[in-house]
């Protein structure tokens, strides 16, 4: 696993499927996404090379509900009493309750998907808070909660507006670029999700899969959106 810091509160926990974000307030620590099964180790081996204290991790905001982003979250909660948090649609799936939604899939989505599919499945996890559209949190000077259906039913972008930064989750990527996210169960709602957290015009934008944009951000995730959200992307764009 890579740990690298985006900014000096801000670091990315890269996995071999995904990755996640470490938030940091003074000592208080907030995990956006919580990597494969399995992970915990690496994360808390993470987390004290950088200096910091696991059992400051207090809360783990869930983007949404595949394995390659809850895998290590209950794990992880019940080693540090961190609550985990996830929108009010997908936490029934999160919990086990419900199964994974099944994406709506490209010719070409096919292969990836399988392969995706390789990651361990993820436990049943408890969810502390259910998340609606427009909640703020208690991190990053106040984070907003940014319903973005389309990946998943219940898929968030979480936004630090003091900040500057967004999470997108996996409704974009940036992998060749930044581009619309792959896997989506409802394509054309995912579409105006992308366009909606563009429209947040963030200076620094970390996605579930890709590298964070720490310039021209704005521009860049506008450009995306404009182009992305009116077609749908192929093979290498």
């Amino acid at each position: 696993m890579d740990f690298t810091e985006v900014c000096p509160q801000l670091h990315m926990l890269r996995f071999a499927i995904g990755q996640a974000y470490l938030w940091r307030d003074g000592d208080e620590l907030t995990l956006v996404d919580a990597g494969w099964t399995g992970a915990a180790d690496d994360i808390e081996q993470a987390i004290r090379e950088a200096g910091l204290r696991p059992g400051n991790l207090r809360r783990i905001v869930l983007t949404h509900c595949h394995r390659d982003h809850v895998g290590s979250a209950g794990e992880l909660a019940g080693r540090y009493g961190a609550r985990i948090l996830a929108h009010r649609l997908d936490a029934p799936v999160i919990r086990g309750e419900a199964p994974v939604p099944e994406p709506d899939l490209l010719d070409w989505e096919i292969p990836l998907y399988e392969h995706g599919l390789t990651v361990p499945e993820a436990p049943p996890t408890p969810v502390d808070r259910e998340l609606e559209d427009g909640d703020v949190l208690d991190f990053g000077g106040g984070a907003v909660v940014v319903h973005t259906p389309g990946h998943t039913d219940g898929s968030i972008g979480v936004h630090l507006p003091r900040h500057g930064v967004l999470f997108t989750g996996d409704t974009v990527a940036a992998v060749q670029g930044v581009t619309f996210g792959v896997f989506h169960v409802d394509r054309e709602r995912a579409k105006a999700s992308m366009r909606r957290l563009a429209a947040l015009a963030p200076s620094t934008v970390c996605f579930g899969h890709g590298e964070p944009l720490t310039v021209d951000a704005a521009a860049r995730l506008g450009e995306a959106a404009a182009r992305d959200a009116a077609a749908t992307p192929q093979p290498g764009r």
